[in-house]
């Protein structure tokens, strides 16, 4: 029973997958049904694995090394969080697709996605969670280009770009802990690495860092960030729920792994970490102030986000044996965040679906008298910026608390604290930034004037499903926000154990103690919003308001680094390999004079006339000079070294 569930939620949506184009060519209605039904029956295997913690699952020869399954703590909480959101989407996304075509490509990805993440959360070897992390970035990949705008296109370029890369730079991470281990079990690693001599400690660092670069590229880590703000916008509602939600929690996952497994108290791994999550913390929510488009601003603020997770991973490593509250901050924040990402997701669909517009200009009012909307909307906003008594303030206290607690034993042992209070003073500015952004978007759309030439829309502008996968989303983060000590801690310290947490103490979250941080952040964010977004970031047009994207066009680290790279590096190879072809036609000259030196004209070897001749060159032809094209074939030159090694 324990391995038939770990099946069914791995392979029942792989290979249900194909099933949505002969239903949609029987009626779309019963496809619809299907794509509602299949996930609250993954929903369904996900709950039952509750009750068999130490269920596992092996398919010995698989890839050659078998692939090897396990169940438990943190792997199960987030197998169900993921398949809780893939139900509410499931209930939402045939409302957001009713006049949409080509949604079947969705549906069939949207399903194998879902199997390729069950894979990942439930791996028990590194090599297992690599398998199923590569096929889920790309059959996401259809996710981001579904639109297939200009934009999308774009924005799918980039995303296959860090993903090819990433997959690239955590496949020779893992060699190199094969190599240095033998084994790549995720439950044994930590002995492993203790025990590894001084010498090869080196090697130990560059596996790591190269594990850190895969698995931060899909948690949407600073520097490797640069899809996130671009995909979210232009994929659809539902797609940009998982992709925000959970996905990105599949790269943070592997970033725990290493960091708990490989690095349990290393000061310079930890600092490493520490320092991208803080950059990473503080630039979403800068970019999330700037932001005028809805999707954008959502998608700036997961990346935001993703910097407290990595703080409070970091935080696990400086508090080594007393990282409880680190350890529950962490797993609490990313179950808050997946649910937030929902609400405020699909309800930016439904106002998409109205609307034809992201631009909070032309949203500006629309909401006044939408009172259910606001509401779960407004639950969502306070959640992701802390206010008391709704989920996220508890995974922020406890990350914040993770924090002050080690100054207090930096303080004890009579060592600078000036590093750590930096840290902790922008955390609370971070805060504060997250909750006037979140201000401006509730403000705008909810409770501005409404924007001049608007259309009034639909009275019935939400479907009956997407009202039930929203008041899910928000009654989830009502209720654990006002009952933490029943509901998060105990999730917590199950979660907690994978994580290698000691059972830490009660923690009164109402205190003023620990009120005092929410509120200075909450301070922070009022003083944010009415001295620089109104201030600064708005502007009088006539009678209305109008805000104001300053954030410079060029300052685009894409456009400015990483593509300038990309092209420097293609040319460097396409002159190295001119040069190298020139060598042999060199050759090829010196042997015609030397061959021929007595009998001119008596024999002349065959020429190409048309040879270096440039052209126009035919349509088809000039797909194999696209970037796109070079990322396939890196994609398929991976497969052949995989399947080399296991071979």
């Amino acid at each position: 029973m324990n391995g038939i569930l770990i099946a069914c939620l791995i392979l029942l949506p792989m290979l249900a997958s194909p099933l949505v184009y002969p239903l949609r060519r029987s009626s779309r209605a019963w496809r619809n049904r299907f794509v509602r039904t299949l996930p609250l029956i993954e929903l369904a295997c996900a709950v039952a694995l509750i009750l068999f913690p130490d269920a596992q699952l092996t398919l010995p020869g698989v890839c050659g090394l078998g692939l090897h399954f396990a169940a438990g703590s943190l792997r199960t909480l987030l197998t169900v969080t993921a398949c809780f959101l893939w139900a509410m989407t499931g209930l939402n996304s045939p409302a957001y697709f009713a006049h949409a075509e080509g949604c079947n490509r969705y549906y069939c990805f949207w399903l194998l996605t879902q199997g390729a993440l069950m894979g990942v959360f439930l791996a028990a070897d590194l090599f297992t969670l690599f398998v199923f992390f590569e096929m889920m970035s790309f059959t996401s990949y259809v996710w981001v280009v579904q639109n297939e705008t200009e934009e999308a296109l774009r924005a799918g370029e980039t995303y296959l770009a860090v993903a090819v890369i990433g997959g690239m730079t955590l496949l020779v991470g893992l060699l190199l802990l094969q190599d240095l281990f033998g084994t790549l079990e995720i439950s044994r690693l930590r002995a492993l690495a203790e025990a590894l001599p001084a010498e090869r400690r080196t090697q130990l660092y560059v596996a790591g860092g190269c594990c850190l670069v895969g698995f931060g590229a899909k948690a949407g880590m600073f520097p490797l960030h640069i899809w996130l703000p671009k995909a979210h916008p232009v994929a659809p509602a539902p797609a940009s729920a998982l992709l925000s939600g959970i996905l990105t929690k599949s790269g943070v996952f592997g970033v725990l792994i290493i960091s708990r497994y490989l690095f349990w108290a290393d000061l310079p791994w930890n600092t490493v970490v520490l320092a991208l999550g803080v950059v990473t913390m503080v630039l979403g929510a800068v970019l999330a102030v700037f932001s005028i488009d809805l999707k954008r601003t959502l998608a700036c603020s997961s990346m935001s986000q993703i910097g407290f997770i990595l703080v409070g991973v970091a935080m696990q490593g400086y508090l080594s044996g007393e990282n409880a509250l680190a350890a529950w901050g962490t797993v609490l924040h990313m179950l808050n965040h997946s649910l937030i990402k929902l609400v405020l997701f699909v309800s930016a669909g439904v106002i998409y679906v109205s609307t034809h517009s992201l631009n909070l200009n032309d949203l500006r009012g629309w909401g006044r008298n939408k009172p259910w909307l606001k509401g779960v909307f407004f639950v969502g906003a306070a959640s992701i910026a802390g206010v008391p008594g709704f989920s996220g303030y508890v995974s922020k206290t406890l990350l914040h608390e993770s924090i002050v607690e080690y100054i207090h034993l930096l303080e004890h042992e009579g060592l600078s604290t000036a590093a750590f209070q930096t840290v902790e003073w922008l955390f609370l500015i971070s805060g504060g930034l997250t909750a006037a952004y979140m201000t401006k978007l509730f403000v705008a759309i909810f409770v501005s004037p409404r924007a001049s030439g608007q259309h009034l829309g639909l009275r019935e502008y939400m479907s009956r499903e997407t009202s039930v996968a929203l008041a899910l989303g928000a009654a989830a983060l009502l209720v654990m926000g006002l009952t933490p000590g029943i509901t998060m801690e105990p999730l917590a310290e199950q979660a907690g154990t994978f994580l290698l947490a000691d059972h830490g103490h009660a923690v009164h979250y109402f205190t003023w103690v620990n009120l005092k941080g929410a509120c200075i952040s909450l301070a922070i964010g009022a003083a944010v919003y009415l001295l620089v977004i109104r201030r600064l970031l708005m502007r009088r047009v006539g009678s209305e308001m109008e805000y104001l994207n300053r954030w410079p066009d060029w300052l685009d680290l894409e456009n400015l680094v990483y593509r300038p790279v990309l092209r420097g590096l293609a040319f460097v190879g396409a002159f190295g390999a001119r040069v190298v072809s020139s060598v042999g036609d060199l050759m090829v000259l010196i042997g015609e004079k030397i061959l021929f030196t007595r009998a001119p004209g008596i024999f002349v070897p065959k020429h190409d006339e048309n040879f270096g001749i440039y052209a126009r060159k035919p349509r088809r032809s000039i797909v194999g000079d696209t970037f796109s094209f070079d990322l396939m074939l890196a994609g398929g030159g991976l497969v052949l070294l995989l399947l080399y090694l296991l071979l």
